[in-house]
């Protein structure tokens, strides 16, 4: 494949009425910006035309490629297929829906080349309804405050990477959302830069309040697997100790009115209450420890350096 400065990485879902005048806007935006590039369809599995429009785009354009997913596996699933085939130094991604302004990408490109490896594209002034933005809200600060990494817009679809940051990264389930904060714990420079967004002009959106619930869980997959990858003793130890504590509280409580004469406790919720929190800080404390054992015997990630990460490309 020939050279290119950038390789923009479209993941798409049933979007047909968009997808020629994206392709225009990002040609037309990246034309004018003297950049060679390239624009990676990641079809997602699409069942109203898609498919065979990006098939179109792609005999007629050289600087079109198409990624065909055999069913709708998701746009993590999508994003990691169209990772897989970019030639660029520099990975852009961008949803389909014509939400996202390729307008933003040259600013995305200036930022890496300040030295970030990751900047993202916070939509400020978001054009969404407003049972989309407000969790999306709450989302945000949620993420930040656990991760340690602070952006005013975790879940953007317009980001720009290093391509080596995306080779450090897996993505499963719905992490495409976390991609920034991986990359933030493998110690990557990650920031974000305001970028303008547009209504939907089209169809509608993929995602319900399912994505609250699906979020939440794959953020303790990323803190799991970065913040606490080699210390899960003090995620699972923490957690068990305040259970148990407060467990411990209670038995100690209803034993101070057993031997005071206020009646027979074993009749009482507190009770049961009490035994079920030791217990369970008990077992979680263990797992702790047994996840220690098993990561001293096994080893985990070594610490990265510079040589290996960055300039392994070189």
């Amino acid at each position: 494949m020939q050279a290119v400065d950038l390789s923009v990485v479209v993941p798409v879902y049933n979007e047909v009425d968009s997808l020629e005048r994206l392709k225009g806007w990002i040609s037309d935006v990246l034309d004018g910006a003297g950049y060679t590039f390239e624009i990676i369809f990641a079809d997602d599995g699409s069942t109203d035309g898609s498919r065979a429009l990006l098939e179109d785009l792609l005999r007629t354009d050289d600087r079109v490629r198409l990624v065909k997913l055999t069913r709708n596996y998701g746009k993590a699933a999508a994003l990691s297929e169209g990772f897989k085939i970019a030639n660029g130094p520099v990975i852009v991604t961008m949803d389909a829906d014509l939400q996202d302004d390729p307008k933003g990408i040259p600013s995305l490109l200036a930022k890496l080349d300040e030295g970030y490896d990751v900047v993202s594209g916070w939509k400020r002034g978001r054009k969404d309804p407003w049972h989309k933005t407000i969790p999306s809200k709450w989302f945000n600060v949620v993420t930040s405050r656990i991760s340690g990494l602070h952006l005013k817009d975790h879940n953007s679809g317009l980001k720009a990477y290093r391509a080596e940051v995306l080779e450090e990264v897996e993505l499963v389930g719905e992490m495409h959302r976390f991609i920034t904060v991986m990359a933030h714990w493998h110690g990557r420079r990650v920031t974000e830069i305001p970028v303008e967004h547009h209504p939907r002009a089209f169809g509608q959106s993929k995602y319900g309040s399912a994505r609250l619930l699906k979020g939440a869980l794959d953020l303790l997959t990323v803190l799991l697997t970065t913040r606490y990858n080699l210390r899960p003793l003090h995620l699972f130890g923490l957690v068990g100790m305040a259970f148990g504590g407060l467990g411990v509280l209670l038995l100690l409580y209803l034993s101070v009115l057993w031997f005071a004469g206020y009646g027979p406790i074993g009749t009482r919720p507190l009770l049961f209450l009490g035994l079920l929190l030791t217990v369970v800080g008990v077992q979680l404390v263990s797992t702790g420890l047994l996840a220690e054992l098993i990561i001293r015997r096994l080893g985990t990630d070594r610490p990265r350096t510079i040589s290996d990460a960055r300039h392994d490309r070189r």
